[in-house]
């Protein structure tokens, strides 16, 4: 190995180090405002039609072992009690650390007026976290224990919604019991996590929409974390959007909607130039495909 190639990837397991140790929500991805279904499951009544969808990001682009997550997320609909039931993974990977989680969901929702219903849903499952501290620096006492452990999970959401607007409360991460092996086995992955969400669509004009849509996040004993997002519509078919974070991120976003099949992509960096360390690229390219089964479908924008 060389000298440029060590020097990057000690720089890397640093920054990568102070992720895992500050990290509060492990959901984090600029296009949540439509993937919002592992944050909240009852956010999978607003779509009367089963869905599949992926969502892949990765961090530090040209660095081997970079940062990287993959979410899957399906569902089906029993339209005979207006319900829907499905299934979605993450797998998250830094060099140091891996976070999978699976759960199981069911979701209901009843009609309050006309047009507006209320949803709410429950999800179980379990996550695994595995560590790999000693990379760091075996002699350091801090980090001399690696960590494996597996908890079971379960969650709750509420969802308030219509054709134009959604708001929702969730708790999709209840994690039973802290790891049990050294203080720094007590990262925030399998902390609690508490969201609200909601969004609104704006007829601005004839063939233009403007979706704006908000995030907010709280872990215990870690700073409440804010994303908005702002996406244009044009003719129901091509989306292009801003979004910011607290945590000094923007992303810029591109999508286009084929009815049953959607593609999207996102490109997240830093506000200022913090994010980008010894000339490293800690932007984040992040890219979903989704696909809904019905035939004969409009667009799906909220």
């Amino acid at each position: 190995m060389d000298f440029k190639k060590s020097f990057l990837t000690l720089l890397l397991s640093v920054v990568i180090s102070s992720k895992v140790f500050s990290q509060q929500q492990i959901y984090s991805y600029s296009q949540y405002a439509d993937n919002l279904t592992p944050i909240n499951s009852a956010y999978a009544m607003l779509d009367k039609n089963g869905s599949i969808s992926l969502l892949g990001n990765r961090q530090f682009v040209g660095i081997e072992d970079a940062p990287s997550s993959l979410m899957f997320n399906g569902n089906l609909p029993i339209r005979s009690i207006n319900a829907a039931t499905g299934i979605y993974l993450l797998n998250d990977l830094t060099p140091l650390v891996r976070q999978l989680e699976i759960n199981a969901y069911f979701a209901k929702s009843i009609q309050i007026t006309a047009d507006q219903y209320l949803s709410v849903s429950i999800n179980g499952g379990m996550r695994n976290y595995a560590a790999n501290y000693t990379a760091l620096d075996a002699s350091d006492p801090e980090f001399m224990t690696n960590v494996r452990d597996t908890k079971p999970n379960i969650g709750f959401g509420i969802m308030y919604y219509s054709e134009k607007f959604y708001l929702g409360l969730s708790m999709p991460q209840l994690t039973f019991g802290a790891l049990a092996t050294t203080e720094v086995s007590q990262t925030n992955y399998l902390k609690s996590h508490y969201y609200f969400s909601g969004a609104y669509i704006f007829g601005i004009a004839e063939d233009f929409k403007l979706k704006t849509a908000t995030l907010v996040s709280y872990a215990k004993d870690r700073p409440v974390i804010t994303r908005v997002t702002g996406t244009i519509y044009l003719n129901e078919k091509l989306g292009i959007g801003v979004a910011y974070s607290s945590e000094k991120l923007i992303a810029g976003m591109l999508s286009v909607n084929f009815n049953n099949f959607k593609v999207g992509y996102g490109y997240e960096t830093g506000a200022s130039g913090s994010k980008n360390t010894g000339g490293i690229n800690n932007a984040r390219n992040e890219i979903n495909f989704s696909y809904r089964f019905r035939k004969n479908i409009t667009p799906k924008l909220l």
